[in-house]
């Protein structure tokens, strides 16, 4: 019988790493009531309705009433060895981006006109025609956008900037810090023809390498595909660390909605961003904007493999410490042994030392009887010339 307080509980088959189903629905309900509690107080003491949000007409869509939720998941060891700035994707039942009213930025390789054209066919779907509101070709947005104001004000104007993974790179010097510190970077989409031979993709090797052969564009249906599947993903940004944050969800889902995505986003990281997978999680948690993190699964050790850890490193321990405590007590034996002498030197003496004691008295005696005489002839030696000179003035 497991416990209704256990975080993690051992599997009778299949991997012994899993979620927890039960816990991750308690964990989602407890946190959605929690913002939502907060969210009716926030409301009730506020005097006027908050303006900015991502939708002005619905108050679903106001900061107040759409709170991120977060997955927050521990490793053992860094994740990734260094900053990952291209962002990976995972797909969640439960889009982020679902808003009829999101504005999204797409950011394309050279021309332009080519992804505005592919936007405009009647074949491209209309319900992202109309949340594509700027698309701009990567030439055009390095000259238009080299100020610090100019970038922010971009980042301002746009809910989700998609970029073609051609030029992904590119804009980390384009774009700069004010997007690559917040949480907007440009999510990459596949929008160049796939070349194929044979049924079967080209390597890199075998891809062509002129700049006119390379910016040929997908299909308008594959090319909508692709940017679809970036909207309904869950964004992943990895940095050289033991914890990252991927926001899974908002406070208008239901429990049950929120509950997928965690397990959907847990699958995708450990299938394909963490090295070792679940061997190198720790704790997985999930929290709101401004809540305390609650636990949904808890590692029950923790080391990655079985050669971290060394056989019988109790008694290891415990014979390292018993040394040490050895070690302490002989030099504080050491230590202390200078003053044991002098102890049993005010023991009773012999009959040697005695006589060098009655002799250094003796000596020390005639030194102060010397000392005594000298001083006394000086002191009698002035005071016969001060005589001298008194009886000369008187004569």
């Amino acid at each position: 019988m497991v416990s209704s307080t256990a975080v993690t509980t051992k599997v009778a088959s299949g991997s012994p790493y899993q979620l927890e189903t039960s816990q991750v629905s308690k964990a989602s309900s407890a946190l959605l009531r929690h913002i939502k509690s907060k969210q009716l107080d926030k409301e009730k003491s506020a005097t006027k309705k908050t303006l900015i949000g991502d939708n002005d007409d619905s108050d679903d869509e106001t900061p107040l009433n759409n709170e991120a939720i977060w997955l927050v998941v521990t490793t053992k060891k860094h994740v990734v060895d260094k900053n990952r700035l291209k962002p990976g994707k995972i797909r969640i039942p439960h889009s982020l981006n679902d808003s009829p009213n999101l504005s999204v930025c797409l950011i394309t390789a050279d021309p332009q006109r080519a992804v505005k054209n592919i936007v405009a066919d009647p074949s491209f779907p209309q319900h992202l025609t109309s949340r594509i509101d700027k698309v701009i070709g990567y030439s055009k947005l390095k000259a238009r956008y080299q100020s610090f104001e100019s970038r922010r004000q971009l980042l301002s104007e746009h809910d989700v900037f998609l970029a073609d993974d051609r030029i992904i790179m590119r804009l980390i010097n384009t774009l700069g810090k004010v997007f690559y510190k917040s949480s907007k970077r440009p999510i990459p989409v596949q929008l160049a023809e796939v070349k194929k031979v044979d049924g079967k993709r080209l390597k890199k090797d075998q891809k062509p390498k002129s700049k006119e052969e390379d910016s040929t564009f997908a299909t308008p249906a594959i090319v909508a595909k692709e940017i679809e599947k970036a909207l309904n993903s869950a964004p992943v940004q990895l940095a050289p660390a033991t914890t990252a944050a991927i926001r899974i969800g908002s406070s208008k889902l239901t429990s049950e909605q929120l509950a997928e995505n965690v397990e959907a986003v847990v699958k995708g990281l450990t299938d394909r961003f963490i090295s070792k997978g679940w061997r190198n999680v720790k704790a997985i948690h999930i929290k709101g904007a401004n809540t305390m993190s609650m636990p949904i699964w808890l590692a029950n050790e923790l080391w990655v493999e079985d050669g971290d850890v060394i056989e019988d490193a109790a008694e290891d321990d415990a014979k390292a410490l018993e040394g040490g405590k050895n070690k302490k007590r002989k030099q504080i034996a050491e230590d202390e042994k200078p003053l044991e002498g002098n102890k049993k030197a005010k023991k009773p003496k012999a009959a040697d030392e005695d006589d060098d004691a009655a002799a250094r008295k003796e000596k020390l005696q005639k030194q102060k009887a010397k000392a005594l005489e000298d001083g006394n002839a000086k002191t009698t030696e002035p005071a016969t010339k001060a005589g001298k000179k008194k009886r000369q003035s008187t004569s």
